[in-house]
């Protein structure tokens, strides 16, 4: 799957699991997921973000640490994805 292809498809999937209020447009591929000045999203996000990517992707979050990492914006959900989707 192409790179851009992905994080538009990421966005999709934090508006429609997350109900965000946000057209895929509207999220910067740099937007910070969990900061006041991004999306200001919070632990619970955290949490309904790693189920929607296992069930979107395949691609399970071992712990809390690497979803830190993983989940700072589209672009880092999309390095982690492209890393860890299983090949098919």
């Amino acid at each position: 799957m192409a790179e851009n292809d992905l994080k538009l498809r990421i966005k999709g999937m934090l508006i429609s699991s997350l109900m965000l209020k946000s057209a895929p447009g509207e999220i910067g591929d740099d937007t910070r997921l969990f900061a006041p000045d991004g999306l200001a999203l919070d632990s619970i996000d955290a949490l309904e973000l790693a189920v929607a990517i296992d069930k979107t992707f395949g691609v399970a979050t071992p712990s809390a640490e690497v979803a830190r990492s993983a989940f700072e914006s589209v672009n880092t959900i999309t390095a982690y994805v492209t890393a860890q989707m299983p090949s098919t």
